[in-house]
């Protein structure tokens, strides 16, 4: 009897408690045991849409575990399946539609010049999709906020040559990326990585005593998200040069 049920299917109602002990891996920052988890979810529980972008996170943040250039990118691709799918899912939920952006931004790190600039219009669309499905989601603005400010600061040789041979780039700018950062953290005041990002476009934009004082702030926080660790020394390198 034993074996039996060891090997005896999941039930829909296993995925509440399935999904419960994978919330409680993500919140201590185990991805590997919360996909783990929610895999196991998605299979009691098919076509869930939470399931399908809780497993886009995961594999994202597995990413910050791993040193190895092609399987952060192997985990990126997979992610974005998940993101995608939750989306098709439920498109009019904005924690998807962002999913789907965050997944673009990560590949477009290992991506060649034209892959690059095709995800870069991509993230900006999918934010802008999320931020029109909840104007209040900080992490849409933070994202927006921080597409604006990178794609402003791009050299005058790279816009030029984006221009001549892919057409370039929608217009950004860092008052924009300001903006949208300062929204971020309005919304969430806690999150370090909100900060961090608001005292980059503050930099970007030439206001370097607010940029330091934002990255102070960002310091100050307790860790709240994975990746806050990496947010944290971009922030740590950035007051060292200033």
């Amino acid at each position: 009897m034993a074996a039996v049920a060891a090997f005896a299917p999941l039930r829909a109602n296993d995925a509440d408690t399935l999904i419960r002990d994978a919330l409680a891996a993500e919140a201590r920052f185990d991805s590997r045991a919360a996909l783990g988890l929610f895999q196991r979810a998605d299979a009691a529980r098919p076509g869930d849409a939470m399931i399908q972008q809780k497993l886009s996170r995961q594999f994202s943040d597995l990413t910050i575990d791993t040193p190895d250039l092609a399987e952060k990118k192997r985990l990126c691709t997979d992610s974005l399946a998940h993101a995608q799918r939750a989306t098709e899912l439920k498109p009019a939920d904005a924690v998807n539609v962002l999913s789907v952006a965050i997944c673009y931004g990560k590949l477009a790190t290992y991506a060649d010049t034209r892959a690059k600039l095709e995800y870069s219009r991509l993230v900006k669309d999918y934010a802008e999709r999320a931020l029109a499905l909840d104007p209040a989601y900080d992490y849409a603005h933070h994202v927006l906020g921080r597409w604006h400010y990178e794609v402003a600061t791009l050299g005058a040789t790279t816009r030029f040559f984006v221009r001549l041979v892919y057409g370039g780039l929608p217009p950004a700018s860092t008052a924009e990326g300001v903006r949208h950062l300062r929204r971020a953290v309005e919304l969430s005041p806690a999150l370090p990585s909100h900060r961090v990002e608001l005292g980059f476009a503050l930099l970007a934009d030439g206001q370097r005593d607010l940029a330091r004082e934002a990255f102070k702030q960002a310091l100050a926080l307790p860790k709240r998200e994975k990746y806050d660790d990496e947010a944290w020394l971009r922030a740590r390198e950035a007051l060292a040069k200033l």
